[in-house]
């Protein structure tokens, strides 16, 4: 065959060679005809008279390499070219990578009357190198086609020579091996280089767990991998890593591995052994720890440290506690006798033993002579013997004249595991005989709010004469609450008390020997009691009483005339209350005012610890990285599953930023039709943004998966939900600027929620009608966008009030695309030439109406999201009207959102108008049935004559007297 014709254009872009691959580490090669420098031995069909033409050329870098070339003068005739036996060793998916170079047509002389500038890609699988000239048959099947391929710079006689690079996955395979094979029929082409290769992820260690080198076999593929040495996994479960099919690892590890108790991490891949001195009690991510006081290790990679001698640690102390010893004896012991009774109180230990739970014990012995004995049970100590925290005891129930020792001991908390004595102090005391009888006869003699006099019976006295008394009172049932006063009387006056309270007084007299046991206690009063006339009381009482109801009166009289003013000045409740709700309403913060980041998110987000999440599998691609559904477990808290935005390895400061915006942007809104934030991880690779999983998905692709498969009033409750939401969003002055079905999710309870605020922007408040403008441009969703957005970029609430009869229009036809395939352009005229998109099959005429309205050209002219809730509220409300279909062409506006005010009564010309300005239209047929045929005969109308026409409600009455009142005083 004479190729001559083509020569000098062919053989200058042959030499023309760019050669791209992928790592290594993360590829691994079938087939490389670059690599080969003899014959490539692939089948050429037919073979009676060969098209194909192998050739050797020399590359870029100067290498001999093998290519094929075809120019086939009968452009009839399938051509066919098939490579050898490739073998996929355990790969199920592959890439092939196609260097090559296509002739255009119209440089192509005039007798290629079918030339054309793509070739097809096809397979052929197999277990076994089995194939021949004949088999398989050179036809689509047994073959199957990968595609179709085009180029993207064609060659031409004086243009400029490049090649074009295509790679295409090829997938899913079963067998053990396969054959490529290109078909050309009627292209003028050659076959530069062919890359056979399959991506695997790496070996990697990542959050101390260990994946070895993984080959995917389909989106994602699971690898178990193992804790590193010194490491354990915070669960049961092993850690486990999803592989791409981009030979890429997906998110972090499901199960964490964490450093040993000893062991720091070390570069987030090792754990390092704590070093001599150090220490680390738990397990976990914490770092290695000096030894506390008092201890110390023995050897690397300890998890405690070991007490010195003479130093120990009580069985309640946590590990790494310092270690203490025990404290020394108590310092001077105080003893005060009185009769049988003994007070000893001391001074601190000079060593506690650096604790803090230090107490003391006290032991007595009773000596006689030259032996001495425990003390009997009889003796009683106050507050106790063991375990006293005071410094003072008060021991009873001792013998007279009997000498008696006691000791003081001093403990801590290691006291008992110390092998040493405890340290005590010691004292000898003698009691004394009998010296004073006790006092009795104690009684009120005078008393007021705070105070009272009490006398008592001088007590008879033969041996010694009384020297003084010691009374002690206090708060009936607060024994450790006593006072004390002396006197030289029997009587004493106490002052400074509470009023109307109870308390307990003793009284004990005092000799040449020493004090006397106090008397049994006796209950004494303040005024006023109950043997007190209650007069003052009672007339405070009544005061009291009359004041009170005189307050209630005036209140009520209060709020009688405000709510009387406030009709007056403002009849509508609803607005009134809906302005008094702007007043307090949250505005948004645009996000792009914080200069850093960080704070951007400490202030709208919350961060989660990245082992409360586990990623269960990817459920798509966003624009930064994967998207993800996954588990949230906070501690203390029921486990839910979220979505999960992973932020791509390699990204720019830009981009951490943009990632970012959209969560702190979700972190202002709480309303049940916003997409919920959960929080974010920023402080571990990758950084992800969790919101609420919404079972569903996107609304659009929900509504074609369902269609016909729910009932208007069921389509109408999910706009409400979107326009209540929608709603929400225009009162903190934020503007969407992307609302679509797309953009929404649905939950499996088909609520519908507002969510990918990527386009949203903040509303300038120096305006009545706030805009946002875009001085950049950038990508706008033309089928969704007011007029006023696409040639001004002004955004404002009422060009998401368009939008969102765009996405009316996709709930009522079940997720069509808007305009159909018209193209964007055609769009744009369309919607200048006033056309505006039909009803959907089967729509109510109330809601096609209703999406008119929102795609008024003139933006004032729309209604507001408030009025389109009310709307579809009624609509709830009264479902028969959505029985109604077909289109509304009187051009009249729709009677939902007719927010004109009511014509005055005077205006009235008939029952029919009357009852439409005070919204009674409803009991029409009533009233023209039961007579009342004019206005003249409606202004004597009674309440029972409305009984009798049957407006039974006291509400419907009472605004139709009122109005009938007004009727009255009216010329007609």
């Amino acid at each position: 065959m004479d190729h001559s014709w083509i020569s000098p254009v062919f053989w200058i872009w042959f030499w023309i060679w760019i050669w791209t691959g992928f790592s290594s580490a993360e590829e691994e090669v079938l087939m490389n005809t670059k690599l080969e420098t003899s014959d490539l031995r692939w089948t050429i069909y037919p073979s009676s008279d060969p098209e194909w033409e192998e050739m050797s050329g020399l590359d870029e870098e100067g290498n001999s390499v093998r290519t094929f070339q075809i120019c086939p003068m009968d452009t009839s005739v399938s051509h066919w070219l098939r490579t050898r036996f490739i073998p996929l060793r355990g790969a199920t998916q592959v890439y092939v990578e196609i260097r090559f170079t296509v002739m255009e047509c119209s440089a192509m002389p005039s007798s290629f009357r079918s030339c054309k500038e793509t070739f097809n890609l096809l397979y052929y699988q197999s277990d076994e190198d089995t194939a021949s000239s004949t088999h398989p048959a050179w036809m689509e099947n047994p073959y199957s086609k990968v595609d179709t391929v085009a180029a993207d710079f064609l060659l031409r006689r004086g243009g400029e020579k490049k090649s074009n690079v295509k790679t295409v996955r090829v997938g899913p395979l079963s067998k053990k091996g396969f054959y490529l094979a290109f078909q050309a029929q009627g292209a003028c082409m050659a076959l530069l280089s062919v890359r056979v290769f399959f991506k695997k992820c790496p070996s990697v260690t990542r959050s101390f767990s260990s994946f070895p080198e993984t080959l995917p076999h389909s989106l994602v593929q699971q690898a178990e991998g193992v804790c590193v040495p010194n490491s354990a996994p915070t669960d049961q479960a092993p850690p486990t890593m999803f592989c791409g099919e981009d030979g890429q690892w997906v998110g972090p590890p499901s199960s964490s591995c964490v450093c040993k108790p000893g062991f720091e991490p070390l570069d987030s891949d090792r754990c390092r052994a704590c070093g001599s001195g150090q220490y680390k009690v738990s397990i976990g991510g914490s770092l290695c720890r000096v030894c506390p006081d008092n201890s110390n290790t023995h050897s690397p990679g300890s998890s405690v440290c070991v007490c010195r001698p003479g130093f120990h640690r009580a069985a309640s102390d946590l590990p790494d506690s310092p270690c203490t010893r025990p404290p020394s004896a108590p310092r001077s012991i105080i003893s005060q006798i009185n009769d049988t009774v003994v007070t000893l109180e001391w001074s601190e230990p000079l060593d506690r033993g650096g604790r803090s739970d230090l107490s003391y014990s006290v032991e007595c012995v009773r000596c006689r002579g030259s032996s001495c004995v425990p003390c009997t049970d009889s003796v009683t100590y106050r507050p106790g013997q063991v375990g006293v925290v005071g410094r003072r005891v008060i021991i009873r129930g001792l013998l007279p004249h009997t000498t008696y020792t006691f000791s003081v001991i001093a403990q801590n908390g290691v006291s008992a595991v110390s092998h040493t004595s405890p340290a005590s102090s010691s004292v000898n005391i003698t009691t004394s005989r009998d010296v004073a009888v006790p006092v009795s006869g104690i009684r009120r003699t005078k008393a007021s709010e705070s105070s009272v006099s009490i006398s008592w019976t001088i007590p008879s006295q033969t041996q010694h004469s009384i020297l003084d008394y010691q009374l002690r009172y206090s708060l009936m049932d607060q024994d450790d609450g006593w006072q004390y006063v002396s006197s030289k009387s029997s009587s004493v006056v106490l002052s400074d008390l509470s009023r109307a309270s109870q308390y307990q007084v003793q009284v004990r007299a005092r000799t040449s020997a020493g004090y006397g046991h106090f008397s049994p206690a006796a209950s004494i009063s303040t005024l006023p009691d109950d043997e007190e006339p209650p007069s003052r009381l009672l007339l405070t009482g009544v005061l009291v009483a009359i004041g009170l109801l005189i307050l209630i009166a005036v209140g009520i009289v209060a709020v009688f005339c405000f709510r009387r003013s406030s009709r007056r000045r403002d009849p509508d409740p609803d607005k009134s209350s809906q302005f008094l709700m702007g007043q307090g309403m949250k505005v948004y913060i645009d996000p792009f005012t914080y200069e850093d980041p960080n704070e951007l998110v400490r202030e709208f987000a919350k961060e989660i610890d990245v082992s409360f999440v586990k990623i269960e599998e990817v459920i798509g691609a966003g624009e930064f990285g994967e998207v993800c559904r996954g588990r949230l477990r906070v501690p203390g808290k029921k486990e839910n599953y979220v979505a999960i935005k992973t932020l791509k390895a390699g990204y720019t400061d830009k981009q951490r930023r943009d990632f970012l915006s959209e969560a702190s942007i979700m972190g202002q809104f709480q309303h049940p039709n916003i997409i919920h934030l959960e929080g974010v991880i920023t402080a571990s690779c990758p950084v992800m943004i969790l919101t609420e999983y919404m079972e569903n998905g996107a609304l659009d692709s929900f509504l074609r998966l369902n269609d016909g498969q729910f009932t208007p009033i069921q389509l109408v409750g999910m706009l409400r939900g979107i326009a209540s939401g929608m709603k929400y969003l225009s009162e903190m002055s934020y503007v969407h600027r992307d609302l679509a079905a797309r953009n929404i999710l649905v939950n499996s309870n088909l609520v519908c929620k507002v969510s990918d605020f990527g386009l949203s922007r903040f509303l300038t408040e120096n305006s009545s009608d706030p805009t946002y403008t875009s001085s950049l441009g950038g990508k706008i969703p033309i089928r969704w966008t007011a007029p006023e957005a696409i040639a001004f970029r002004k955004f404002t609430s009422a060009s998401d009030v368009w939008s969102y009869g765009i996405v009316m229009w996709e709930v009522m036809s079940f997720g069509e695309r808007p305009y159909w395939d018209m193209s964007n352009q055609d769009v744009i005229n369309a919607i200048e030439q006033d056309y505006r998109l039909p009803p959907p099959p089967e729509c109510p005429a109330s809601l096609h109406q209703l999406m008119l309205d929102c795609w008024q050209k003139e933006r004032s002219s729309r209604p507001r999201f408030c009025a389109i809730v009310s709307a579809l509220d009624r609509l709830i409300r009264n479902p028969a009207s959505l029985k109604i279909t077909g289109r509304i062409s009187d051009g009249t506006s729709h009677p939902l959102l007719d927010q004109r005010p009511p014509p005055s009564l005077s205006h009235c010309s008939s029952v029919s108008d009357w009852l439409r300005i005070i919204k009674m239209e409803r009991y029409e047929d009533n009233f023209l049935q039961a007579g009342f045929t004019s206005i003249q005969l409606v202004s004597h109308i009674s309440t029972e004559d409305l009984l009798r026409i049957g407006v039974t409600l006291a509400g419907h009455q009472k605004k139709i007297l009122s109005s009938v009142q007004m009727l009255r005083v009216l010329p007609y």
